[in-house]
């Protein structure tokens, strides 16, 4: 009797030992699956995200990396000329920012519908993907006109960049989609006997400010 009571109780043994094999295998599949569903999760979230990430929002990651060197980008304009701009500000449909060509010297303007193309390099790419959330959101909300009426009410001598060239003077007005732009030089403060005409110019034609 005492071996048949030790073979029974051997086999429950080796069937409980079965069953926690079994309850081991169901328990790690089901966590890789519950793990691969979440990685799918994010994946497909991480898509959402990129397809609907404006060009505001990338330039906006370059200049809030922690890599200065990130925000340091090449802007090429719609008339072929590539301008280097250190990111200080992005605006609603504008970024500015210190030209590096002379370096530290004068700042530039450029309206997000005067660029042909950002230049990247490969490590600025992939930075300029990362959320971020701004300090500030007045920025965002700051449109092109609104900083050019900002400049007309300074009386800020600025140089306007268009396909036809440049031309250097004071802003006198901004319309809804252009501005007037009184015509003088440069080490000179606006004068009429000083102004050599009034520029109307469409702000779609604008292609920088530079200050």
């Amino acid at each position: 009797m005492e071996n048949s009571s030790s073979s029974v109780g051997g086999a429950r043994y080796r069937l409980g030992m079965r069953w926690d094999h079994l309850f081991d295998d169901l328990s790690g599949q089901l966590e890789h699956e519950l793990q691969s569903e979440q990685a799918d999760l994010q994946q497909e979230e991480e898509r959402l995200r990129l397809g609907r990430l404006p060009l505001r929002d990338r330039l906006v990651a370059l200049r809030s990396a922690r890599e200065a060197s990130a925000a340091r980008v090449r802007v090429r304009v719609r008339s072929g000329e590539i301008i280097r701009l250190r990111l200080v500000t992005v605006g609603r449909d504008w970024m500015a920012g210190d030209l590096d060509e002379p370096p530290g010297r004068d700042q530039a303007i450029i309206p997000f519908s005067a660029v042909d193309a950002l230049l990247l390099d490969p490590v600025q790419a992939i930075v300029s993907l990362d959320p971020v959330v701004e300090r500030s959101e007045l920025a965002a909300r700051l449109g092109i006109a609104f900083l050019l009426r900002d400049l007309c009410r300074r009386r800020a001598v600025v140089t306007v960049r268009t396909l036809a060239g440049d031309a250097t003077g004071t802003i006198d007005r901004v319309g809804r989609d252009h501005l007037d732009l009184a015509e003088h030089d440069r080490d000179r403060v606006r004068r009429t006997s000083d102004v050599h005409q009034v520029r109307v110019v469409p702000t779609e034609q604008v292609l920088l400010v530079r200050l």
